[in-house]
């Protein structure tokens, strides 16, 4: 099927003019410093220069947030075979077979890796614990710290990376726009709290920025994760597909007022069970495999249950569980759950659904290339072909360590054949007058944006919502998309837009329901929809 062409509007690097601004060389740039971007900088030869540039904080990405753990066979009683199978199962139909059977096949020595640099695994009787998860046929899922691992696997790689004098770390340092001559990735604008626009010359690129979830009003995601990734390789030609692919966690801690926790689907695989405000353990009117069904399964089947209940929530019951159990693997979310004075071995826990990980993103190969000469990709930016419509359980970490290597690798090689040489030709009109952000409330907006997509473009959507969507996204993007905003939330706003835009308009070519996109009025999977929606840039 051919892309879907859409103008991406304005872009930044038309504000800037080259010879104005501070410039950088470097070897290689690597945006975003997660569990893709980390593991990425330590495949670059230290022979190469190498900058790792975070929007914020390290401990702020969602590789730090991520609670479950990581995917791999290391159970003589499961097998390689399994996994691929299950994950397979869990993509509808819409993974890539041969790059399924490659990550499954290679993740236990990718797991082996990460203990050799200092992971910390929980263990049981000398070897590496395990848990189930939704969707998984055996226990093949490695923790740390109980709840923590996505903590832990930072902490270790980080530390790994700091190790390495040839690479440095930016922290607090927004990606405002990719830098391409000639069709090829040349580097990047970001903002430096002490030059301000600064100019980043590279001559590889790697793009690890994370997702999306801050679109939708119901997220377990940090502020941070507003699909800059996703917006910046649009703007700069990148092939993206599967943007309507976001899905849904379906155990979010629900307190009004409170900040939304992911529940680790851990919880339910260790066997807790899913109530109504009831009492009633409603799951099996849904689907055989209960509370393990697959997340989108589970999603739409509470959202039905708070439908059918005139209820806000539902609730997590893990009274029936050994309460030595319960404290050792979910110290964290007890602690959370605490604040709010509910205590895991005793109480229900209110839940509901909310925006956990962006399936949809930048097209890239089995070596983590991108259809942009010099760029390459990994992570939750990335569709990678792993996923299908619907991501298995802790694949995701496996998924940012495989191909942020992959990545590394290749941006490494790619960049000791090149020479330490640097030229522009870039002609885009530089001085044109741009609308000032004083007028704009972009908090507000950002508001009104995250709930229309959680209304209209949520776990259910029907040819009507996502007109509605539309229509509005449309309209705020032609007086949001050209103004020169000067904070980081105005540069968010402009990349919220459009990552929506493109989610939107997949959203409303597939006419079918298939794994995390669901349609009220196109309820059935259809075999002519068994393939990728991709957009691409007009310009």
């Amino acid at each position: 099927m051919d892309p879907i062409l859409i103008e991406p509007g304005q872009r930044y690097l038309a504000r800037i003019n080259p010879k104005r601004i501070p410039h950088i060389f470097t070897d290689v740039l690597i945006i975003g410093g997660g569990v893709a971007g980390s593991r990425a900088a330590l495949e670059i030869d230290p022979r190469l220069e190498t900058i790792i540039v975070n929007k914020g904080k390290v401990s702020q990405s969602n590789s730090a947030y991520a609670q479950g753990g990581i995917a791999g066979v290391l159970d003589p009683l499961d097998n390689i075979t399994n996994h691929i199978q299950d994950t397979l199962a869990a993509g509808k139909d819409l993974c890539d077979k041969e790059l399924v059977e490659y990550v499954c096949q290679v993740a236990p020595r990718h797991i082996q890796e990460l203990i050799e640099i200092g992971t910390d695994f929980d263990t049981e009787d000398g070897k590496i614990a395990l848990t189930k998860e939704g969707g998984h046929s055996h226990r093949r899922v490695a923790h740390a710290m109980g709840d923590a691992t996505g903590r832990e696997l930072m902490r270790s790689l980080v530390s790994a990376v700091h190790d390495r004098p040839s690479i440095q770390t930016w922290t607090k340092t927004p990606t405002l726009d990719l830098v391409t001559e000639d069709g090829k990735c040349r580097g990047a604008i970001i903002w430096n709290r002490y030059h301000g626009k600064t100019l980043v010359w590279a001559k590889q690129v790697i793009l690890a920025t994370g997702g999306a979830g801050c679109l939708f009003r119901e997220s377990t995601n940090p502020p941070l994760a507003t699909g800059d990734g996703h917006a910046i390789a649009f703007r700069a030609g990148a092939l993206l597909q599967d943007m309507e692919f976001m899905q849904f966690h379906p155990t979010v801690l629900y307190i009004a007022g409170g900040a939304r926790y992911l529940i680790s689907e851990a919880v339910r695989g260790e066997g807790a069970y899913l109530r109504d405000c009831n009492g009633l353990r409603f799951m099996s009117e849904y689907h055989p495999d209960q509370e393990l069904a697959h997340r989108d399964v589970v999603s739409r089947a509470i959202t039905d249950r708070m439908l059918k209940t005139n209820h806000s929530c539902v609730y997590l019951d893990l009274t029936h569980l050994d309460p030595a159990l319960i404290k050792e693997r979910f110290p964290n979310i007890g602690k959370v759950c605490a604040g709010f004075g509910l205590d895991l071995s005793k109480d229900q826990i209110p839940v509901r659904p909310g925006a956990h990980y962006m399936i949809g993103g930048v097209k890239t190969d089995l070596q983590a290339r991108t259809s942009v000469p010099h760029l390459w990709a990994a992570g939750e930016v990335t569709s990678t072909g792993l996923h299908g419509s619907n991501r298995l359980a802790s694949n995701s970490l496996l998924e940012g360590l495989i191909f942020g290597a992959a990545a590394g690798r290749g941006a490494s090689a790619a960049a000791l054949s090149q020479p330490d040489q640097f030229t522009a030709s870039l002609l885009p009109d530089w001085d044109k007058e741009k609308r000032s952000d004083e007028d704009l409330n972009s908090k507000d907006l950002r508001n009104s944006l995250a709930s229309l997509m959680w209304r209209d473009v949520g776990i259910t959507r029907n040819a009507e919502s996502l007109q509605n969507a539309k229509d509005k996204v449309d309209f705020w993007s032609r007086y949001v998309v050209d103004r020169e905003f000067k904070t980081l939330s105005g540069w968010e706003l402009q990349n919220m837009l459009l990552v929506a835009q493109l989610m939107i308009t997949s959203a409303i070519e597939r006419k079918e329901s298939r794994g995390v996109h669901y349609r009220s009025d196109f309820p059935e999977t259809e075999p002519a929809y068994q393939k990728h929606i991709s957009v691409h840039s007009t310009c």
